[in-house]
Protein backbone atom coordinates (compact mmCIF):
# COMPACT_ATOMS: atom_id res chain seq x y z
CA UNK A 1 0.00 0.00 0.00
CA UNK A 2 2.77 2.46 0.91
CA UNK A 3 4.59 1.79 -2.36
CA UNK A 4 1.38 2.27 -4.33
CA UNK A 5 0.56 5.55 -2.59
CA UNK A 6 4.08 6.85 -3.16
CA UNK A 7 3.91 5.99 -6.85
CA UNK A 8 0.51 7.66 -7.23
CA UNK A 9 1.75 10.78 -5.47
CA UNK A 10 4.73 10.94 -7.80
CA UNK A 11 2.49 10.62 -10.87
CA UNK A 12 0.19 13.28 -9.44
CA UNK A 13 3.06 15.69 -8.91
CA UNK A 14 4.27 15.16 -12.49
CA UNK A 15 0.74 15.79 -13.77
CA UNK A 16 0.40 19.06 -11.88
CA UNK A 17 3.81 20.26 -13.07
CA UNK A 18 3.02 19.33 -16.68
CA UNK A 19 -0.38 21.03 -16.73
CA UNK A 20 0.80 24.23 -15.07
CA UNK A 21 3.89 24.42 -17.30
CA UNK A 22 1.85 24.10 -20.50
CA UNK A 23 -0.61 26.77 -19.41
CA UNK A 24 2.18 29.05 -18.18
CA UNK A 25 4.00 28.86 -21.52
CA UNK A 26 0.76 29.32 -23.50
CA UNK A 27 -0.20 32.42 -21.53
CA UNK A 28 3.25 33.94 -21.94
CA UNK A 29 3.09 33.40 -25.69
CA UNK A 30 -0.46 34.68 -26.03
CA UNK A 31 -0.06 38.29 -24.87
CA UNK A 32 2.46 40.64 -23.31
CA UNK A 33 1.29 41.36 -19.73
CA UNK A 34 3.16 44.67 -19.73
CA UNK A 35 0.57 46.02 -22.17
CA UNK A 36 -2.05 45.53 -19.46
CA UNK A 37 0.02 46.91 -16.62
CA UNK A 38 0.92 50.21 -18.34
CA UNK A 39 -1.36 52.81 -19.93
CA UNK A 40 -1.66 52.94 -23.73
CA UNK A 41 0.41 56.12 -23.77
CA UNK A 42 3.47 54.35 -22.30
CA UNK A 43 6.58 54.49 -24.45
CA UNK A 44 8.55 51.49 -25.64
CA UNK A 45 11.33 52.42 -23.21
CA UNK A 46 8.87 52.36 -20.30
CA UNK A 47 7.54 49.00 -21.41
CA UNK A 48 11.02 47.53 -21.73
CA UNK A 49 11.94 48.84 -18.28
CA UNK A 50 8.80 47.27 -16.81
CA UNK A 51 9.63 43.93 -18.43
CA UNK A 52 13.09 44.03 -16.90
CA UNK A 53 11.78 44.97 -13.45
CA UNK A 54 9.06 42.27 -13.50
CA UNK A 55 11.45 39.63 -14.86
CA UNK A 56 9.51 39.07 -18.08
CA UNK A 57 12.74 39.12 -20.07
CA UNK A 58 14.05 36.06 -18.22
CA UNK A 59 13.82 32.61 -19.85
CA UNK A 60 10.44 30.94 -19.53
CA UNK A 61 11.71 28.16 -17.26
CA UNK A 62 13.15 30.70 -14.82
CA UNK A 63 9.84 32.56 -14.77
CA UNK A 64 8.03 29.25 -14.25
CA UNK A 65 10.35 28.44 -11.35
CA UNK A 66 9.44 31.74 -9.70
CA UNK A 67 5.77 30.96 -10.28
CA UNK A 68 6.08 27.54 -8.60
CA UNK A 69 7.99 29.02 -5.68
CA UNK A 70 5.19 31.48 -5.08
CA UNK A 71 2.43 28.95 -5.75
CA UNK A 72 3.69 26.65 -2.99
CA UNK A 73 3.03 29.41 -0.43
CA UNK A 74 -0.14 30.63 -2.14
CA UNK A 75 1.39 33.68 -3.79
CA UNK A 76 0.24 33.87 -7.42
CA UNK A 77 0.91 37.55 -7.80
CA UNK A 78 -1.38 40.55 -8.08
CA UNK A 79 -4.43 40.57 -10.32
CA UNK A 80 -4.18 43.19 -13.04
CA UNK A 81 -7.93 43.84 -13.18
CA UNK A 82 -8.96 43.51 -9.52
CA UNK A 83 -5.79 44.98 -7.99
CA UNK A 84 -5.71 42.35 -5.26
CA UNK A 85 -3.97 39.00 -4.76
CA UNK A 86 -4.97 36.56 -7.50
CA UNK A 87 -5.56 33.75 -5.00
CA UNK A 88 -8.06 35.87 -3.06
CA UNK A 89 -9.94 36.60 -6.29
CA UNK A 90 -10.22 32.88 -7.10
CA UNK A 91 -11.11 31.75 -3.57
CA UNK A 92 -13.86 34.35 -3.42
CA UNK A 93 -15.61 32.66 -6.35
CA UNK A 94 -14.66 29.04 -5.67
CA UNK A 95 -17.59 28.29 -3.29
CA UNK A 96 -20.11 29.14 -6.02
CA UNK A 97 -18.49 26.68 -8.44
CA UNK A 98 -18.26 23.97 -5.77
CA UNK A 99 -21.94 24.46 -4.93
CA UNK A 100 -22.90 24.17 -8.60
CA UNK A 101 -20.74 21.07 -9.12
CA UNK A 102 -22.01 19.39 -5.93
CA UNK A 103 -25.68 19.91 -6.78
CA UNK A 104 -25.10 18.79 -10.37
CA UNK A 105 -23.31 15.64 -9.23
CA UNK A 106 -26.11 14.88 -6.79
CA UNK A 107 -28.73 15.25 -9.52
CA UNK A 108 -26.71 13.11 -11.93
CA UNK A 109 -26.24 10.36 -9.33
CA UNK A 110 -29.86 10.32 -8.19
CA UNK A 111 -31.05 10.04 -11.80
CA UNK A 112 -28.26 7.98 -13.37
CA UNK A 113 -27.94 5.10 -10.90
CA UNK A 114 -31.64 4.14 -10.66
CA UNK A 115 -32.04 4.55 -14.42
CA UNK A 116 -29.06 2.28 -15.09
CA UNK A 117 -30.30 -0.40 -12.71
CA UNK A 118 -33.85 -0.35 -14.09
CA UNK A 119 -32.58 -0.45 -17.68
CA UNK A 120 -30.40 -3.48 -16.93
CA UNK A 121 -33.00 -5.41 -14.92
CA UNK A 122 -35.76 -4.77 -17.50
CA UNK A 123 -33.62 -5.35 -20.55
CA UNK A 124 -35.53 -5.35 -23.81
CA UNK A 125 -38.66 -3.74 -22.40
CA UNK A 126 -40.18 -0.38 -23.27
CA UNK A 127 -38.67 1.24 -20.18
CA UNK A 128 -35.23 0.00 -21.19
CA UNK A 129 -35.58 1.48 -24.67
CA UNK A 130 -36.81 4.82 -23.33
CA UNK A 131 -33.95 5.05 -20.82
CA UNK A 132 -31.36 4.18 -23.46
CA UNK A 133 -32.72 6.80 -25.87
CA UNK A 134 -32.81 9.43 -23.12
CA UNK A 135 -29.24 8.57 -22.08
CA UNK A 136 -28.04 8.81 -25.69
CA UNK A 137 -29.68 12.22 -26.10
CA UNK A 138 -28.22 13.35 -22.78
CA UNK A 139 -24.71 12.60 -24.00
CA UNK A 140 -25.28 14.24 -27.39
CA UNK A 141 -26.89 17.52 -26.29
CA UNK A 142 -24.33 20.22 -25.40
CA UNK A 143 -24.78 21.74 -21.97
CA UNK A 144 -24.73 25.32 -23.23
CA UNK A 145 -27.46 24.59 -25.82
CA UNK A 146 -29.63 22.92 -23.20
CA UNK A 147 -29.08 25.90 -20.92
CA UNK A 148 -30.19 28.37 -23.60
CA UNK A 149 -33.29 26.30 -24.36
CA UNK A 150 -34.21 26.14 -20.67
CA UNK A 151 -33.74 29.90 -20.37
CA UNK A 152 -36.09 30.49 -23.32
CA UNK A 153 -38.74 28.17 -21.86
CA UNK A 154 -38.62 28.61 -18.09
CA UNK A 155 -37.42 32.21 -17.92
CA UNK A 156 -38.56 34.05 -21.03
CA UNK A 157 -41.83 32.27 -21.79
CA UNK A 158 -43.02 30.98 -18.41
CA UNK A 159 -41.17 33.36 -16.11
CA UNK A 160 -40.65 30.69 -13.46
CA UNK A 161 -36.89 30.93 -13.02
CA UNK A 162 -34.33 33.77 -13.21
CA UNK A 163 -32.16 33.89 -16.31
CA UNK A 164 -28.88 34.60 -14.53
CA UNK A 165 -27.21 35.46 -11.24
CA UNK A 166 -27.14 33.69 -7.90
CA UNK A 167 -29.64 35.62 -5.83
CA UNK A 168 -31.69 32.62 -4.61
CA UNK A 169 -31.93 28.85 -4.78
CA UNK A 170 -34.00 29.20 -7.95
CA UNK A 171 -30.94 30.55 -9.75
CA UNK A 172 -29.20 27.22 -9.13
CA UNK A 173 -31.81 25.00 -10.78
CA UNK A 174 -31.16 25.53 -14.50
CA UNK A 175 -27.32 25.66 -14.33
CA UNK A 176 -27.14 22.49 -12.23
CA UNK A 177 -29.55 20.62 -14.52
CA UNK A 178 -27.67 21.72 -17.64
CA UNK A 179 -24.40 20.59 -16.08
CA UNK A 180 -25.72 17.25 -14.78
CA UNK A 181 -27.42 15.86 -17.89
CA UNK A 182 -24.27 14.56 -19.57
CA UNK A 183 -22.99 12.99 -16.35
CA UNK A 184 -26.33 11.33 -15.61
CA UNK A 185 -26.41 9.87 -19.11
CA UNK A 186 -22.84 8.56 -18.78
CA UNK A 187 -23.59 6.91 -15.44
CA UNK A 188 -26.77 5.34 -16.81
CA UNK A 189 -25.16 3.80 -19.87
CA UNK A 190 -22.06 2.55 -18.04
CA UNK A 191 -24.00 1.11 -15.11
CA UNK A 192 -26.41 -0.66 -17.46
CA UNK A 193 -23.53 -2.23 -19.38
CA UNK A 194 -21.72 -3.35 -16.22
CA UNK A 195 -24.90 -4.66 -14.64
CA UNK A 196 -25.68 -6.77 -17.70
CA UNK A 197 -22.16 -8.18 -17.65
CA UNK A 198 -22.30 -8.98 -13.94
CA UNK A 199 -25.75 -10.55 -14.12
CA UNK A 200 -24.38 -13.18 -16.51
CA UNK A 201 -21.78 -14.35 -13.99
CA UNK A 202 -22.02 -17.74 -12.31
CA UNK A 203 -22.26 -16.38 -8.77
CA UNK A 204 -25.50 -14.59 -9.74
CA UNK A 205 -26.99 -17.96 -10.72
CA UNK A 206 -25.73 -19.42 -7.45
CA UNK A 207 -27.41 -16.62 -5.49
CA UNK A 208 -30.67 -17.23 -7.34
CA UNK A 209 -30.43 -20.98 -6.66
CA UNK A 210 -30.17 -20.27 -2.94
CA UNK A 211 -33.64 -18.79 -3.04
CA UNK A 212 -32.68 -15.13 -2.71
CA UNK A 213 -35.24 -12.67 -3.97
CA UNK A 214 -34.69 -10.91 -7.26
CA UNK A 215 -34.23 -7.53 -5.56
CA UNK A 216 -31.67 -8.96 -3.14
CA UNK A 217 -29.72 -10.57 -5.98
CA UNK A 218 -29.68 -7.35 -7.98
CA UNK A 219 -28.72 -4.96 -5.18
CA UNK A 220 -26.44 -7.13 -3.04
CA UNK A 221 -24.56 -8.98 -5.75
CA UNK A 222 -25.01 -7.40 -9.19
CA UNK A 223 -25.13 -3.71 -8.24
CA UNK A 224 -22.34 -3.96 -5.67
CA UNK A 225 -19.94 -5.54 -8.15
CA UNK A 226 -20.88 -3.09 -10.91
CA UNK A 227 -20.32 -0.13 -8.61
CA UNK A 228 -16.52 -0.06 -8.93
CA UNK A 229 -16.60 1.37 -12.42
CA UNK A 230 -19.13 3.99 -11.36
CA UNK A 231 -16.74 5.24 -8.69
CA UNK A 232 -14.11 5.77 -11.36
CA UNK A 233 -16.57 7.54 -13.64
CA UNK A 234 -17.76 9.82 -10.86
CA UNK A 235 -14.18 10.87 -10.21
CA UNK A 236 -13.68 11.66 -13.88
CA UNK A 237 -17.02 13.44 -14.13
CA UNK A 238 -16.13 15.75 -11.23
CA UNK A 239 -13.28 17.05 -13.35
CA UNK A 240 -15.54 17.24 -16.41
CA UNK A 241 -18.16 19.13 -14.43
CA UNK A 242 -15.71 21.76 -13.29
CA UNK A 243 -14.46 22.07 -16.86
CA UNK A 244 -18.01 22.18 -18.21
CA UNK A 245 -18.91 24.76 -15.59
CA UNK A 246 -16.84 27.28 -17.53
CA UNK A 247 -19.41 27.25 -20.34
CA UNK A 248 -22.49 26.84 -18.15
CA UNK A 249 -21.44 29.60 -15.76
CA UNK A 250 -20.88 31.92 -18.69
CA UNK A 251 -24.32 31.16 -20.17
CA UNK A 252 -26.16 31.69 -16.87
CA UNK A 253 -23.95 34.44 -15.48
CA UNK A 254 -23.11 32.25 -12.46
CA UNK A 255 -20.45 34.00 -10.34
CA UNK A 256 -18.03 31.07 -10.17
CA UNK A 257 -14.49 30.19 -11.14
CA UNK A 258 -15.51 29.18 -14.66
CA UNK A 259 -16.90 32.60 -15.51
CA UNK A 260 -13.92 34.22 -13.82
CA UNK A 261 -11.57 32.16 -16.01
CA UNK A 262 -13.30 33.31 -19.20
CA UNK A 263 -13.23 36.94 -18.11
CA UNK A 264 -9.59 36.71 -17.03
CA UNK A 265 -8.49 35.12 -20.32
CA UNK A 266 -10.39 37.77 -22.27
CA UNK A 267 -8.87 40.60 -20.24
CA UNK A 268 -5.40 39.05 -20.15
CA UNK A 269 -5.34 38.72 -16.35
CA UNK A 270 -2.74 35.95 -16.42
CA UNK A 271 -2.13 35.86 -12.68
CA UNK A 272 -5.74 34.89 -12.02
CA UNK A 273 -5.72 32.33 -14.86
CA UNK A 274 -2.57 30.70 -13.50
CA UNK A 275 -4.06 30.56 -10.01
CA UNK A 276 -7.24 28.94 -11.36
CA UNK A 277 -5.30 26.36 -13.37
CA UNK A 278 -3.06 25.47 -10.43
CA UNK A 279 -5.96 25.06 -8.00
CA UNK A 280 -8.04 23.00 -10.44
CA UNK A 281 -5.08 20.81 -11.40
CA UNK A 282 -4.35 20.02 -7.76
CA UNK A 283 -8.05 19.36 -7.13
CA UNK A 284 -8.32 16.95 -10.07
CA UNK A 285 -5.23 15.07 -8.97
CA UNK A 286 -6.54 14.74 -5.41
CA UNK A 287 -9.93 13.50 -6.62
CA UNK A 288 -8.36 10.91 -8.92
CA UNK A 289 -6.05 9.76 -6.14
CA UNK A 290 -8.99 9.28 -3.76
CA UNK A 291 -10.93 7.43 -6.47
CA UNK A 292 -8.03 5.02 -7.04
CA UNK A 293 -7.89 4.22 -3.33
CA UNK A 294 -11.67 3.80 -3.06
CA UNK A 295 -11.65 1.53 -6.11
CA UNK A 296 -9.28 -0.83 -4.36
CA UNK A 297 -11.20 -0.65 -1.08
CA UNK A 298 -14.53 -1.47 -2.73
CA UNK A 299 -13.08 -4.24 -4.88
CA UNK A 300 -10.31 -6.06 -2.93
CA UNK A 301 -9.59 -8.22 -5.99
CA UNK A 302 -7.87 -5.21 -7.58
CA UNK A 303 -4.18 -5.29 -6.82
CA UNK A 304 -2.37 -2.11 -5.81
CA UNK A 305 0.46 -1.75 -8.28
Amino acid sequence: MAQYLSKRLLYSLISVLGITLLVFVALNLARDPVELMLPPSASKADMEEMREVMGFNDPVLIQYGRFLKGAVVGDFGQSYNYNEPALDVVLERLPATLKLAAVSLLIATVIGIPAGVVSAVRRGTVSDVLIRVAALLGQCIPGFWLGIMMMLLFSVRLGWLPTSGAESWKSLIMPSVALSVNTAATITRLLRSNMLDVMNKEYIDVAKSKGLGAWMVVMKHAFKNALTSIITVLGMQIANMVGGAIVVETVFGWPGVGRLAVMSITNGDFMVVEAIVFILAVSFVIVNFVVDVLYCVINPRVQLQ
